[in-house]
């Protein structure tokens, strides 16, 4: 039942903080609703229609109103600057840890479409390969994307890295991730793209080193020689590519 409300495991660096914030809002706002709605059934009760009483015209209080408001204003002053620190590392690249690998990471309708360097380790060159729905990541090690769109507006999701980032027709967006945890992870959209929009969905695998080196080598030797398309492997459990 616990787990009815909680968030799915979490999966990245960053993700813990996320959680913490996310929880912490979750909770302010839960006890301000039901602060809300206890006095709304006290003042139901407290003025109810009685025999005798007649209703008096009120403009207001204005002390009150000054109250709630600047209260509101308070609050949300406090999350922006406590989150602000945290939006800056997951947000801005002058603060990206060094990248481990970069990624090329295109949505269309209604696919995602991720490019990897090759042996030669640099985007946009020949050997360069690509997956389509299916694509894989090293674990602990910081996961670099630049994120383009063809069409339409996308959203490149990961739930379990807490990883959400809207793609723009137009822009290069830049943006990373860290996976802590060997898995499969779903990678979706969220953000409504079209009639095809409920089946844009792929999967990320993240490899453990032995295993990521082992499948990365044999894609970038592939892609050396002419294959150009990206073959999502399996890895056993003795790290061999099959």
């Amino acid at each position: 039942m616990a787990e009815f409300w909680q968030l799915s495991p979490n999966a990245s660096t960053y993700g813990a903080e996320i959680d913490a914030m996310f929880y912490a809002i979750a909770i302010l706002t839960g006890a301000v609703f039901v602060l809300v709605e206890v006095l709304l059934l006290w003042f139901l009760i407290r003025y109810r229609g009685r025999e005798g009483r007649r209703a008096v015209h009120t403009h207001g209080n204005m002390r009150m109103e000054i109250l709630w408001t600047a209260a509101t204003a308070i609050i949300v002053v406090v999350i922006g600057v406590g989150s602000r620190g945290l939006w800056l590392e997951i947000k801005s690249p002058d603060r990206f840890p060094e990248p481990g690998i970069s990624l090329d990471v295109t949505a269309k309708q209604f696919e995602w479409n991720v490019t990897y360097p090759g042996a030669d380790g640099v985007l946009g060159s020949p050997d360069d390969f690509t997956s389509r729905n299916r694509f894989n990541v090293p674990v602990g090690t910081p996961v670099h994307v630049t994120l383009r769109a063809e069409d339409v507006i996308h959203s490149f999701f990961l739930p379990e890295l807490r990883f959400k980032q809207d793609v723009v027709p137009g822009m290069e967006i830049p943006a990373w991730f860290e996976v802590t945890t060997a898995g499969e992870y779903v990678v979706g959209c969220a953000e409504l793209c079209g009639l095809g929009h409920y089946r844009m969905m792929g999967t990320m695998t993240a490899l453990d080193a032995a295993d990521w080196e082992a499948w990365y080598t044999a894609q970038s030797v592939a892609a050396a020689q002419g294959a150009g398309t990206l073959n999502v492997a399996a890895v056993d459990n003795e790290g061999s590519v099959r």
